[in-house]
């Protein structure tokens, strides 16, 4: 690059005008014709003199610039094989060989590390742990690096368990199931298959690890289901200070409820046995009601169904609503959909057609053929012909309830299978969790935070596209999950608001996370304090504002017990090998640690 530069600096366009006009014989030619009957005076400049100026001044900037590059070159030495990245804006630099690159899932989040540590074995492990913390290295545990926020990311080191993924045991009288924490939700489930038996509830997608997805506080739908961190029976941890120890309710119970959710911060998870439950299927309903209807039906909704949640339409009055319950014999529901596949696309397909010609000159015979498209693929594509613009996310959000409206029907499934939900592309997401009453008792302020969250978008005219996603959980024993709570009853709502970000384009990703970032600010300053509304752990983006940092980290210390959770950490992990900028910027504390 340094090369290529310095070529493009010495080519003609970067030369003085004058050395492209100025002749100085052509010059004294026409001062002596001119003057030929007199005698000739002495020349107010000679050729020679002219000559030597010249040379000088351009030798001086050829030696000044190659004195430059000569600096620069020797200031950077890089390798002659020295890999590149694929280009970026502003961004150029050769990457050495052992730089490793990670990245979470939705690429807002990236790190480059010479210090990533994948063992294939709790030995290997417990070694990489032991030598870090003698050398005060940092290796923050990290999944799959599906959280949006890159919770798991730190560029001073990393340990991921993607090589400890086998299945321990099965106790198949118990059902349960003991795991390497590196285990998938996915590679799991398909394990567990043989032995009659599944996991309790999931989230959206089943490409987590089991580590990671407990130690965040992920979960699924159903005001009866707790998180997902409620079916871990018991947990090894390997910790800086005390090695390998086992938590569990019997051994440790303090620590078990602490570390259950404990952010990758109390120590590695390397094994953890999971309460299962029989492998079942689940009848899924899916309708598109009102706002006026689900108030009606809410309170016997929650109650009914073992999962539900409701997708919510920006601009629109349209709630997609999903319940999904087990299949009892002999009652698999008669219902013929009144819409095939294509005729439910036909709008949001014939609003791409139209938005092509209108943004691409009526190039639209260069685009992919339509008809190959998902629904979710449309809806990234038509968002990244113009993703700020009200009047266009409108059309996209009207199209998008037109297709909920010709999907509505049942279907059958295997609970893993069914309760899975496309999420869509790589995308900017805050998830906030509320009280919401009791089961037998729900409070409504779900209900309540939606219709104000509704009519703040519409009054501040945000291009927010769909869904806003509603559901519900019931409560956690773990200390540190936001639905943590004493009351057995007690029940949860989740809400998530949703920015995509359906291109490569650097500028448009920027102007889309900035208008992404504007929007949630407008939720936190009306909702959050209202309802109580703290944000998923794997969600939350730390303040680069002082003042707003110090604001979130007294907000967390109201919810949660952080000066127990950094007791917990000094005892464990007293060198702070196992954290990040995230944690100890969230939970600030001033005893010695290694550097971010």
């Amino acid at each position: 690059m340094l090369r290529r530069s310095a070529r493009l600096l010495f080519s003609p366009p970067f030369l003085p005008r004058a050395t492209l006009t100025l002749n100085p014989n052509s010059i004294l030619s026409s001062y002596s014709s001119s003057s030929s009957s007199s005698p000739s005076p002495s020349p107010p400049f000679s050729s020679s003199s002219i000559s030597d100026a010249e040379f000088r001044k351009y030798a001086g900037y050829f030696v000044l610039l190659l004195g430059c590059g000569v600096a620069t070159y020797y200031s950077f030495p890089l390798p002659e094989d020295a890999k590149h990245k694929k280009a970026q804006l502003f961004r150029y630099a050769p990457l050495p060989e052992d730089l490793h690159t990670v990245s979470n899932w939705s690429g807002t989040h990236e790190v480059h590390t010479r210090n990533f540590h994948q063992p294939e074995t709790l030995a290997a492990l417990e070694n990489v742990v032991r030598d870090s913390h003698e050398k005060r290295h940092r290796i923050r545990p990290i999944g799959s690096g599906l959280s949006p926020n890159g919770i798991g990311l730190a560029k001073s080191g990393m340990v991921n368990l993607a090589l400890m993924d086998k299945v321990l045991e099965v106790d198949q009288k118990a059902k349960r199931v003991r795991v390497q924490a590196g285990i998938r939700v996915s590679q799991l489930v398909d394990a567990l298959k043989e032995h009659g038996l599944t996991l309790q509830n999931f989230a959206s997608i089943r490409e987590q690890q089991i580590g990671g997805i407990i130690q965040v506080g992920a979960h699924g739908t159903g005001a009866r289901l707790p998180p997902i961190d409620e079916q871990v029976v018991s947990m090894k941890l390997v910790t800086p200070t005390k090695g390998t120890i086992e938590v569990s309710k019997e051994k440790d119970p303090e620590l078990f409820y602490l570390a259950r959710c404990g952010l990758g911060g109390l120590g590695v998870v390397a094994e953890v046995t999971l309460q299962c439950v029989e492998r079942h299927e689940l009848v899924e309903h899916t309708f598109v009601s009102n706002a006026s209807e689900i108030r009606k039906n809410h309170k016997k909704w929650l109650a009914e169904n073992k999962h539900i949640k409701y997708l919510w339409i920006p601009y629109t009055d349209a709630v997609v609503v999903v319940q999904c319950n087990p299949l009892s014999k002999g009652r698999i529901p008669k219902h013929k959909p009144k819409y095939g596949k294509d005729e439910a696309l036909r709008q949001i397909r014939a609003l791409y057609h139209d938005s092509l010609e209108k943004y691409s000159s009526g190039n639209a015979a260069a685009e992919q053929d339509i008809d190959q498209l998902s629904f979710t693929e449309l809806r990234d594509k038509l968002l990244a012909l113009d993703p700020l613009n009200i009047g266009h996310v409108k059309k996209v959000n009207q199209a998008e309830a037109d297709y909920w409206r010709k999907s509505e029907g049942y279907r059958v499934g295997w609970s893993d299978e069914i309760l899975g939900f496309d999420c869509g592309g790589q995308q900017w997401v805050s998830e906030t969790c509320f009280p919401a009453g009791t089961l037998k008792s729900p409070s409504m302020k779900d209900l309540d935070f939606i219709e104000e969250l509704k009519k703040l978008i519409e009054e501040e005219e945000v291009p927010a596209p769909a869904p806003i996603e509603q559901r519900w959980t019931a409560s956690s024993k773990s200390l540190m999950s936001p639905a943590s709570s004493t009351g057995d009853e007690d029940i949860f709502s989740w809400v998530g608001i949703i920015m995509y970000l359906p291109t490569t384009d650097p500028r448009q990703r920027k102007d889309i996370t900035d208008e992404f970032f504007s929007y949630r600010h407008l939720t936190q300053a009306s909702l959050w304090d209202k309802y109580s509304a703290y944000e998923h752990w794997a969600k939350i983006e730390v303040p680069k504002n002082k003042e707003e940092l110090a604001k979130l980290q007294a907000r967390l210390r109201k919810r949660f017990p952080v000066d127990m959770y950094n007791k917990a950490r000094m005892e464990l992990d007293p060198k702070r090998i196992l954290s990040n900028a995230f944690l100890g910027k969230i939970f600030p504390s001033t005893e010695t640690s290694v550097s971010a």
